[in-house]
């Protein structure tokens, strides 16, 4: 019977790594499936911060996954990085296409925004589910705390307001942009998120 199989996590928890992992492993087994990303900070493809990757199908907004999934048939199983990211009807599809056409769904995605409030596609994905779980790489805030926030600073100083989605970096090394802000995102424990200190990540 067909699963569809939601793990969450924090950024550096390893989501995309085992997306690629799982869909390697199928694959090179000569099973039949489908790599889906959306929003990937290097574009149609999944990219892991170990350093693999991977061609993906883009998930743009008119995308209707179910119908993708019925024109690549026969197919066993779809992987779907930055599941965050897609959209509430794009969330129904993926269960349509396990509970219709019998392929299994691995989904991966962020739990919560910048703002700590989930975002719409992990919403309707813990909310239909066969299977929620959740990421056993714990990522770290700088004090050595869980990190359980994604902070977005803009030009060095924590927002809190803001759109959901803002393509940022995790690499606080990169030169700073030429124009426009500089965006990147940090973990945090939620002692420090609320309380705006960065600590010695400045």
């Amino acid at each position: 019977m067909a699963t569809l199989r939601f793990s969450y996590g924090t950024m550096g928890s390893g989501k995309s790594t085992l997306a690629l992992q799982i869909h390697h492993n199928m694959s090179s087994r000569g099973v039949a499936g489908l790599l889906l990303t959306k929003l990937d900070r290097d574009g149609s493809q999944v990219t892991s911060r170990l350093g693999v990757s991977a061609p993906a199908v883009d998930v743009f907004p008119e995308l209707n996954i179910y119908d993708l999934a019925q024109s690549k048939m026969p197919l066993q199983f779809l992987v779907c990085d930055e599941a965050q990211f897609y959209t509430i009807d794009q969330c129904d599809q993926l269960a349509k296409v396990v509970d219709e056409l019998g392929i299994d769904v691995y989904a991966f995605g962020l739990i919560s925004d910048f703002r700590g409030l989930l975002f719409d596609g992990t919403k309707r994905l813990l909310e239909i589910a066969d299977q929620r779980v959740e990421m056993q790489v714990e990522a770290r805030c700088w004090c050595g705390s869980r990190a359980n926030n994604n902070a977005r600073l803009v030009n060095g100083v924590i927002v809190y307001e803001g759109e959901t989605v803002v393509v940022g970096d995790t690499d606080k090394t990169t030169s700073e942009p030429l124009f426009g802000d500089d965006v990147r995102y940090e973990l945090l424990c939620r002692k420090h998120y609320l309380s705006g200190d960065l600590g010695a990540t400045q």
